[in-house]
């Protein structure tokens, strides 16, 4: 037996017209989602990382370091307000968590591991330990 479907056009148009309406996701002309942008330089004894971290407390940056991998994390927080005298136009409010990991090609002493932030710039000095040198053994 064949089944049937009631057929109401007005009805099917119109739910079909406002599903997602209000929950779609926005978007707003020039507010991207912040990112870490990093420059990583090395030289014989260390690297030297740069990561722009703009707008951000020095409180709320984190730097792990595993061996050769490293992991800096920041939790962005943003507010934006637009006044015309005592009335609010237009308000915006971010807040977030900018993540980025990588690995180096040597591993990293982490106690003379150092980190500055300044100007939205974060500095990390990550200095390479030392090769273990090899061991001969002598058979008896």
């Amino acid at each position: 037996m064949a089944s049937l479907t009631r057929y109401r056009p007005f009805e099917d148009a119109f739910d079909d017209f406002f599903r997602g309406f209000l929950v779609r996701p926005m978007a707003f002309e020039n507010h991207a989602a912040p990112q870490l942008k990093l420059d990583v330089k090395e030289d014989d004894g260390a690297y030297t990382v740069y990561a722009d971290i703009p707008g951000v407390k020095k409180d709320d940056i984190s730097v792990t370091i595993d061996g050769n991998e490293v992991a800096i994390s920041a939790e962005v927080k943003r507010d934006r307000e637009e006044k015309q005298g005592d009335k609010l136009v237009h308000a915006e409010r971010y807040v977030g968590k900018v993540y980025r990991a990588f690995t180096l090609a040597q591993e990293v002493d982490e106690a003379q591991a150092e980190a500055k932030y300044n100007d939205g710039v974060l500095e990390l000095r990550l200095p390479k330990k030392a090769a273990a040198t090899a061991r001969r053994l002598t058979i008896q």
